[in-house]
């Protein structure tokens, strides 16, 4: 990320940043040089997407969203690594930060290299369904809605978890969900019926005005860690016989998107035009990063 719409807040990051600096006698020049500037990236994607006034306040969230973004941009594990190595050392250097920052294996995120194009990180029906069933067998209606929003609607995780009564209510009013997603972008994406009925049940259980996914007495990102255990904690027990690739929540965006472009292409929509439309519903704009999307799609093709 090289720009951002928020000079300001941006700037104010930066000078929280370089006063943990000045006091930094830890490691070589070339490690200092390398962790100051990935976490000066770090700020800039915060005043971004999130317009955090405070470097204090970040949190496991903010590491999970930043990683898929790096992943999204093709960077290597090696350099997402150091990137949250170079967060997590310039947190230990604040006086009072906010939450403590979550290590690798909590993030729930998966940390090797996306290969542009090549990598299908789809679920299949039967790994799904085995999913919702642990779900269901431990009353996690909760975690059931959100796979059917990620599944059917191609909602990223902290768009779920972001979800009140307000919005729900008017998605099953328009039988679409109208939805802020990263920088801010605001796009509409048509439900289902299972998402509808999960909808309605999870109402029931909310109280007006609150969060669907968040219970009143945890914050949003310990709630969103606590699915991603869930997924992880499971994984191998739900996954197909002889696979071994990656399934993650951030996985049944890849499946809506592949399912939706075959639907379209099906039905009748020039490759070119379904493309459009997965990147709109997605709320991406590049069509390299939609194509990772569709590498189950290419995977297909190629066959």
């Amino acid at each position: 990320m090289k720009q951002t719409n928020n000079e300001g807040i941006y700037r104010s990051l930066v000078a929280q940043l370089d006063k943990l600096a000045r006091h930094n006698r830890q490691g070589s020049f070339r490690t200092k040089d390398r962790y100051y500037e990935a976490v000066k990236r770090f700020c800039c994607y915060l005043a971004e997407e999130y317009r955090l006034q405070k470097l204090e306040n970040i949190s496991g969230k903010h590491l999970v969203s930043y990683v898929e973004y790096l992943q999204e941009q093709h960077k290597s594990a090696s350099t997402v690594k150091t990137d949250l190595s170079a967060i997590r050392f310039f947190h230990d250097k604040m006086s009072n930060p906010k939450y403590r920052l979550p290590d690798n294996s909590e993030l729930g995120v998966e940390l090797q290299r996306r290969i542009f194009g090549q990598e299908d990180r789809t679920w299949s029906v039967t790994e799904f369904n085995r999913m919702l069933g642990f779900a269901l067998e431990d009353q996690h209606y909760d975690y059931i809605l959100a796979m059917y929003l990620a599944r059917y609607a191609g909602l990223r995780i902290h768009e779920c978890f972001r979800i009140d009564t307000a919005t729900a209510e008017q998605a099953l009013r328009e039988k679409a969900i109208t939805i802020k997603g990263k920088g801010g972008k605001i796009r509409t994406v048509p439900i289902n019926e299972p998402i509808a009925i999960a909808l309605r049940e999870q109402l029931a259980r909310t109280s007006r005005g609150h969060k669907l996914l968040v219970p009143d007495d945890i914050m949003t990102d310990r709630a969103i860690n606590r699915l991603q255990l869930f997924l992880l904690k499971h994984r191998t027990e739900i996954q197909d016989p002889c696979d071994s690739r990656p399934l993650t929540f951030h996985g049944l965006r890849h499946t809506y998107a592949a399912e939706k472009y075959r639907q379209l292409t099906e039905n009748g929509m020039s490759a070119l035009d379904a493309h459009f439309t997965v990147s709109r519903l997605l709320g991406h704009e590049r069509a390299d990063v939609t194509n990772i999307y569709l590498a189950s799609v290419w995977k297909e093709a190629d066959k």
